[in-house]
């Protein structure tokens, strides 16, 4: 499951290189104005038993996922998300957000927001933040109201860490700005025989700035029993 502002490309190189190992699917995360709604959406495309990997906004649908069908999760990766719902200053940074883009004044990702993104290593790499602000653009001012709404919206789910019991895989970027270190630290402290890994010269978003890696860890947890 993508992020907040991005599609499938954000998986291009995982779905090609696990291939071998997976019936690879990316839930589409643009309809629904609620975790709720997103999270039957997923179960409702997904087979009875699956492995799930998210990221960002997609390990917010993903928790709503294990609140409502556990048992039809086989494994977890969490990548660059958090538990947390957000704090007075992030819900007011994201209000200010959804009324710039409800008076038609979106603009998606543009340069300027890149290095909230992105490691300073891949922010000129047109292959990188070339895609993201491209995803952005392909995902629309309309979908991102109804993406941030749902983020508002969301629970506090670190009550619910404890009850997982599936193999889990906690990820994060060293550098990531968005949901830092901290935040992977609390999930997979409380998430039982959670594993943790953190990945160097990374920001937000490994599987498009540190593919090989991303998808190197996300082999062994498919692989492991």
């Amino acid at each position: 499951m993508p992020g907040l502002l991005c599609d499938a490309a954000l998986w291009r190189h995982q779905t090609r290189d696990l291939a071998d190992l997976a019936d690879v699917r990316v839930a589409d995360l643009t309809g629904a104005e609620s975790m709720a709604d997103l999270a039957a959406g997923v179960l409702a495309m997904a087979p009875r038993r699956f492995s799930l990997a998210a990221l960002s906004m997609g390990g917010y649908v993903a928790l709503e996922v294990m609140r409502r069908a556990s048992d039809r999760v086989e494994r977890l990766a969490l990548m660059d998300t958090s538990a947390r719902p957000d704090s007075p200053e992030q819900q007011r940074r994201r209000q200010g957000l959804l009324a710039l883009a409800r008076t038609g004044r979106f603009r998606g990702v543009t340069p300027r927001l890149l290095p909230q993104l992105l490691h300073p290593d891949h922010q000129d790499d047109p292959a990188i933040a070339g895609e993201v602000m491209a995803m952005a653009d392909r995902v629309g001012r309309d979908a991102f109201i109804r993406q941030q709404g749902a983020i508002l919206g969301r629970p506090d789910s670190r009550p619910d860490l404890p009850a997982i019991r599936c193999p889990t895989l906690v990820a994060v970027g060293r550098e990531d700005q968005v949901t830092p270190v901290a935040c992977a630290e609390e999930m997979a402290a409380a998430i039982p025989g959670a594993r943790l890994t953190v990945l160097e010269r990374c920001g937000h978003l490994p599987p498009l700035e540190r593919p090989g890696e991303t998808t190197a860890l996300m082999r062994e947890w498919m692989s492991a029993a």
